[in-house]
């Protein structure tokens, strides 16, 4: 509770008090439907849709032009989406700030909106079908349209309303995923938002905003800087081989040759140099920009809620979940595709922790062939592990140095030999499944999610692990992981 008090005492330090509702609602005619009389400019338009029945067959216009991603998406500033969350709340029974926390958790505020990898779309993620039988036009422009906040907003609400979300929103938000990670993490964020009110629901919204637009400088600057040092490389030993042939070299005219295309490679090679310090510049100025991210999101993260959004550590049992996120954006499998190990999925840039007291045995800034960017660590229980395809290595995390249990080493990526953005956790030996341990397994549904179901019996070597595929059955030639957030 102390945590929680302190998120909401900086977010209300960091920001004026909210104002007060502008509208009230009264019951139109049978009860079924809400009339919402503004005090100010209305966001919606008319009267909503009951949620006693879902639409029939083909009553609302819902045309293909508004299907797929639109050419220009719409947004909202913070106020508006207040106004929307507390229309739509109010017209169907639900609290704004659930309104608020799924649409936080499902789009980011609209600015990521799908389409998911299950195909949902649109400001609150409805899936099509769903969309046709609970979807609306809120802003009477006659069409039903999900990527309109708007129309998407009222929606949601009146989805939760059907659900049962006016006596139970617990069971009304596990009808909108039907998953008890989903339902724990509104829930929270909802609570955050109750206890903080409109100053703490945008000000971590804008300190999530920073934190992620720090890291993607890094993640960025960091990949030209890989880049421009293996142009380096090569460039640097053209001119060594150059150098080497011309002293070897005893006829003066095919020396004088190649002393010039050696002087020429000299020019070119040092102006890569001159790149690679203006990067290597650049990253520290990134690297100063993502600490003082971070540093202000300090006190806001000691709520489980805020954590998840801000990719604080989870701690527990002397562990340290090793991807910041939360369920909705961090997953596993219980298996690896071909040896014992964790491939952890998370947007790149998520950030990266030691998973406890460690003592770092190797490390590598530039990326290795299969592994990438990464590290080998022994914690304090004797146990060897290492990370994979880190798009970032913190530059602290060398040889030698001892790590305290959810330090930051790094940032998610895809470097090496890899598929997708995810890290690579794996024992050394490889013997046993990170996802074996039990202090693993006490972070899911908290700090991670399956990836494939509840299933714990996991394959040992010696036995397979992967299935083959026949080329006529199979859809896509690798796994892509796409993220909502």
């Amino acid at each position: 509770m102390r945590r929680l008090a302190a998120a909401v005492g900086l977010a209300l330090a960091l920001a004026g008090s909210a104002s007060a509702d502008t509208f009230r609602v009264l019951p139109a005619t049978g009860g079924e439907v809400f009339t919402v009389l503004p005090g100010g400019a209305p966001s919606m338009s008319g009267p909503l849709p009951s949620a006693d029945t879902p639409n029939a067959p083909g009553s609302i216009a819902f045309p293909d032009s508004v299907r797929s991603y639109p050419l220009v998406p719409e947004t909202r500033t913070y106020a508006q989406l207040l106004d929307l969350w507390q229309q739509a709340g109010a017209v169907y029974g639900v609290s704004w700030e659930v309104l608020a926390a799924i649409n936080k958790i499902e789009s980011n505020f609209g600015r990521n909106m799908g389409p998911s990898s299950a195909g949902a779309i649109g400001w609150m993620q409805f899936m099509p079908s769903t969309w046709e039988r609970w979807g609306l036009d809120g802003d009477g422009d006659g069409i039903a349209n999900p990527w309109s906040p708007e129309d998407a907003i009222p929606a949601a609400a009146r989805y939760l309303a059907a659900s049962g979300g006016q006596a139970e929103i617990s069971r009304a938000i596990f009808s909108y995923n039907h998953a008890q990670w989903y339902v724990d993490e509104v829930q929270q964020l909802a609570q955050l938002f109750v206890a903080g009110g409109v100053d703490i629901t945008f000000n971590l919204d804008k300190l999530q905003i920073s934190l992620d637009n720090a890291r993607g400088v890094v993640v960025e600057t960091n990949r030209k800087l890989v880049k421009a040092l293996g142009a380096l490389r090569m460039l640097s030993r053209h001119e060594r081989s150059l150098g080497r042939r011309a002293a070897a070299t005893r006829l003066l005219s095919d020396r004088l040759v190649l002393d010039r295309r050696t002087a020429q490679a000299s020019v070119v090679r040092a102006a890569a140099q001159a790149r690679v310090a203006e990067l290597r510049a650049t990253l520290a100025r990134a690297e100063t920009d993502l600490a003082s991210a971070r540093d202000r999101s300090v006190a806001s993260s000691f709520s489980p809620a805020a954590g998840s959004l801000l990719g604080a550590p989870s701690f527990g049992s002397g562990y340290v979940f090793p991807v910041g996120g939360g369920p909705s954006l961090v997953s596993v499998s219980h298996h690896h595709h071909d040896y014992p190990a964790a491939d952890i999925a998370a947007p790149e840039g998520s950030p990266v922790y030691a998973l406890s007291d460690a003592v770092v045995q190797r490390a590598w800034q530039y990326p290795d062939a299969r592994c990438g960017i990464g590290l080998t660590m022994t914690t304090s229980d004797g146990q060897s592990w290492t990370y994979c395809h880190l798009s970032y290595l913190d530059p602290a995390v060398t040889t030698g140095v001892q790590l305290a249990g959810g330090t930051q080493v790094g940032l998610v990526g895809s470097t090496g030999h890899s598929t997708g953005p995810h890290l690579h956790l794996q024992l050394d030996p490889a013997a046993s499944y990170p996802q074996e341990q039990a202090w693993f397994q006490r972070f899911a549904e908290t700090a991670y999610r399956w990836q494939d179901g509840g299933s714990t019996d996991f394959i040992t070597s010696g036995a397979p692990v992967f299935a083959v595929v026949p080329p006529e059955t199979a859809r896509t030639k690798d796994s892509v992981v796409l993220f909502t957030r």
